[in-house]
């Protein structure tokens, strides 16, 4: 990891950052700063920019207006200097599926210009610490997906970088295999490594991240802790679950007049939700639902989760979120 200062304490510092594709303003004069240490959430719908940010940032493509510096540099001027202390971990395997996991680490290593005695010592490690010493000598095709990803970030951090960028490390993995990886994740950060994670899970930035922002048509739509992002939304959050998809537009416009707040809509599931600062209004709400006879299966009050607030903030779930909420039902 290089000693080289980042400047003013900050990771990441863009401004007006923009990059077209077409007729397509996939960024659209974003600003970011994201502290050095930590993980910084960066959350978003699909299509939001979020891939496209990333690679800007990455040096992968380039901004067609505005500045952006990474650890320092500027990632247009300064690629080379960039690219010496970051690493990605992009949404898909990039290992080679008819290597060995030993023989992936080994190669790339090599290839970033260690020793062969080095490499393997280094690729020893990494399999140890990442759990994948019994796959060692196994090819990577006969490997579950959760064996894979660990072995994605670990050939990431064969030189273990200033700031690791991980774009949905945890996409289509099970829970055992998504609790491993935040393993990886806290202890890449307590070793100094800064984060930035896009992740689908709202769950899963709530857990890690520190800081999130939320990107939205190419810009930054809110930014700040969880506890601030949930707390923006409102005090707490009436959760209304109608038994009769047929009567969801019905209850909603009962609980629009009760609470005297839009009411937000989810997946197709009956599922209704709206802020609330008196729970005395909550009581009322409940009541006049239970006069029109539409049964509910869910009656809920509580604080705003993550899910509640990027909701508000951007109109809809996020696609994970929305999958979940399918498969319940």
């Amino acid at each position: 990891m290089s000693t080289d200062p980042v400047h003013g304490d900050l990771a990441i510092e863009a401004t007006g950052l923009v990059k077209i594709f077409g007729a397509h303003r996939a960024v659209d004069g974003l600003d970011l700063t994201v502290p050095a240490g930590g993980v910084f959430g960066f959350l978003g719908p699909n299509g939001a920019g979020k891939t496209t940010t990333v690679r800007v940032l990455a040096t992968l493509l380039q901004p067609d207006a505005g500045t952006a510096q990474v650890l320092g540099h500027d990632v247009v001027r300064e690629a080379d200097r960039v690219r010496d202390r970051i690493s990605l971990t992009g949404q898909f395997a990039t290992i080679d599926e008819e290597l060995t996991a030993f023989e992936n680490l080994t190669i790339l290593a090599r290839l970033l210009g260690f020793t062969r005695a080095h490499a393997r010592t280094r690729a020893e490690e990494l399999l140890d610490g990442f759990g994948l010493t019994e796959a060692a000598g196994t090819t990577v095709k006969t490997h579950s997906g959760g064996m894979r990803r660990r072995l994605d970030i670990a050939a990431s951090i064969i030189v273990t970088p200033d700031l690791l960028f991980l774009d949905e490390p945890t996409t289509g993995l099970d829970p055992r295999s998504r609790n491993q990886v935040w393993s990886i994740v806290r202890a890449l950060v307590s070793e100094g490594t800064t984060v930035l994670l896009t992740t689908q899970y709202l769950d899963e930035a709530d857990r890690l991240a520190d800081r999130i922002a939320v990107i939205d048509r190419g810009r930054i739509i809110a930014a700040g802790t969880p506890a601030q992002l949930k707390a923006s939304v409102g005090a707490g959050t009436v959760q209304v679950q109608v038994l009769d998809p047929d009567r969801r537009a019905e209850a909603a416009r009962l609980l629009t007049d009760a609470l005297g707040v839009a009411v937000q809509t989810g997946a197709d599931d009956g599922l209704l939700s709206a802020r609330v600062d008196d729970p005395a209004r909550a009581s009322l709400a409940l009541t006049d639902l239970t006069r029109a006879g539409i049964d509910l299966t869910t009656f809920a009050l509580g604080q705003p989760s993550l899910d509640e607030a990027f909701l508000t903030l951007t109109g809809h779930h996020t696609q994970a979120s929305s999958d979940a909420r399918k498969k319940a039902t």
